[in-house]
């Protein structure tokens, strides 16, 4: 079993890019395996990593169509819906609370 090659950070060979680059260009990679691994040390903790993908053989990103925006939208209203109080909150519910503010700051006073 081969390993990916692994380069220093922004020492990268032309011709590899990350998922982001490909993106800036308007690509993207298009099922294609990991060409290579890029590093970049960090001080008391592990390195950061990103894998790099070979941009002669990403593809085209494929265009917003009317029914992906319709799920898009929908998908957007429902974490806007507040599972506690059932309003619209005007904003996407944080993970981390679960609910809006205003019910978040409710039952913290319960709790107590």
């Amino acid at each position: 079993m081969a390993s990916l090659p692994v380069y220093r950070w922004r020492l990268a060979p032309e011709g590899l890019a990350t998922f982001r680059q490909l993106r800036a260009l308007g690509l993207r990679p298009g099922g294609q395996d990991v060409a290579a691994q890029l590093e970049r040390p960090r001080r008391r903790r592990a390195p950061l990593i990103a894998f790099l993908y070979r941009v002669d053989l990403a593809l085209p990103v494929r265009p917003m169509t009317p029914a992906r925006w319709a799920a898009l939208e929908r998908a957007n209203a429902a974490r806007r819906v507040c599972p506690e109080c059932g309003r619209d909150a005007g904003y996407r519910i944080p993970t981390s609370l679960g609910m809006c503010v205003p019910c978040s700051d409710n039952s913290s006073q319960f709790a107590a």
